[in-house]
């Protein structure tokens, strides 16, 4: 029999499948319809619309009704959001919606289930469930980009099969999830209070300033990188896009137990530099790829995704397990809905570049990205130092 916190990672890995098996359509989407990268970027940024007033919202009524009360409808909507994105392939605009109601699928699963999952692993070591929360949500991002190409790619009907397969996974999720225990004492009280979390030079300067930077280099590897070398692949673009989108997220869930460690310290802080040390170098490689072509390009993207999936998984490990630490159990599921927001906000970091690209260039906004990278560490650490000496 499966343990319940298994059950609540099944129920998170289909629900990031589906958070992500959108990502290597990019190429079918822009062969049958027709889509170009603005608008390709654009829908993938959407997701956000339906994720961060999910996360806030759902956080909350998780704290206080249980978590079961919004895992449970939450599986529906992550259904009906692959079933609104299959008929999109009819309707383009469709798509804009069933990435809001992934989103929405999403939001109401991260903050919640990260929260479920914690309180499920009470007997295992400190910082088990922030592990266990952060690898299933890595692997089943991965899992959903890759397997989404090779089918894409492979089979025939691609704008059908990679979300037959999110539905059924999700339907797999529901029985499982359906009886696992949820015990925390609940009020009915849905009082909108400030988080205690949020007001401490913990958060505000130590986790805040460079959150954005989770998704921002992850979807930088497998928004960005893969496009600009599909001329050089041409049959296997597709393949390709689920590929390194599924080595850059698949790296952040394998490096968790490095990121154990560092997230055992007190603020985190060796992880955070560690994180955004490997990041940087990321960027450095996603330059590379900006000045070359053939085999070279495309073996720099691979680099690119290993060191941005494992800035990802690093930065995600540490920043789950900071909350875990600074959060009263009553507004856990919130605080950690916040931080969610706070690293969605990196999924426009595609769609800027791709707007700046034509007149900067691409090396121009992969330099620029390593520098704003190393200032939000910079500038929050200097300041968090400033307001701690201070009090």
């Amino acid at each position: 029999m499966l343990s319940p916190w298994v059950r609540i990672a099944a129920a998170l890995f289909a629900v990031s499948w589906g958070a992500n098996q959108f990502a290597p359509m990019q190429l079918v989407y822009r062969e049958h319809l027709g889509l170009g990268n603005g608008s390709f970027t654009a829908m993938l940024a959407s997701y956000v619309v339906g994720l961060v007033p999910a996360l806030l919202y759902f956080g909350r009524v998780s704290d206080r009704f249980g978590r079961r009360a919004v895992i449970r409808p939450m599986i529906p909507v992550g259904i009906v959001s692959s079933l609104v994105l299959i008929a999109g392939a009819a309707v383009p605009d469709l798509l804009y919606l069933g990435r809001v109601l992934a989103g929405l699928a999403s939001g109401m699963a991260f903050g919640a289930g990260t929260a479920w999952m914690k309180e499920l692993s009470s007997t295992a070591p400190a910082g088990a469930g922030a592990r266990r929360a952060a690898m299933s949500l890595s692997a089943g991002f991965g899992c959903g980009a890759l397997f989404a190409g090779v089918i894409a790619q492979w089979l025939p009907a691609p704008e059908l099969l990679p979300y037959l397969v999110h539905i059924a996974l999700m339907v797999g999720a529901l029985a499982l999830v359906w009886a696992v225990p949820d015990e925390r004492i609940r009020s009915t009280d849905l009082t909108a209070t400030p988080l205690s979390v949020l007001a401490t030079p913990q958060f505000r300067w130590g986790i805040a300033p460079w959150a954005p930077w989770v998704f921002g280099v992850a979807t930088v590897s497998f928004a960005t990188l893969p496009p600009l070398v599909s001329e050089s692949l041409r049959s296997t673009s597709v393949a390709f896009t689920g590929l390194v989108a599924a080595l850059t997220l698949i790296t952040g869930a394998v490096i968790q137990p490095w990121a154990k460690r560092w997230s055992q310290q007190d603020d985190a802080v060796t992880g955070i530099r560690v994180g955004i040390t490997l990041g940087v170098l990321g960027f450095g490689a996603a330059t590379v790829v900006a000045y070359t072509d053939g085999a070279l390009s495309v073996a720099a993207i691979v680099v690119a995704a290993f060191l941005l999936g494992s800035c990802y998984g690093i930065l995600l490990g540490s920043g789950l397990a900071s909350v875990e630490r600074l959060a009263p159990a009553d507004e856990l599921a919130q605080t950690v809905a916040v931080f969610y927001c706070l690293i969605y906000v990196g999924f426009a970091v595609p769609f800027v570049i791709s707007l700046l690209a034509p007149d900067l260039g691409y090396a121009t906004c992969f330099a620029g990205s390593a520098l704003l990278m190393l200032l939000s560490v910079a500038v929050g650490r200097k300041v968090k130092d400033r307001h701690l000496t201070r009090t």
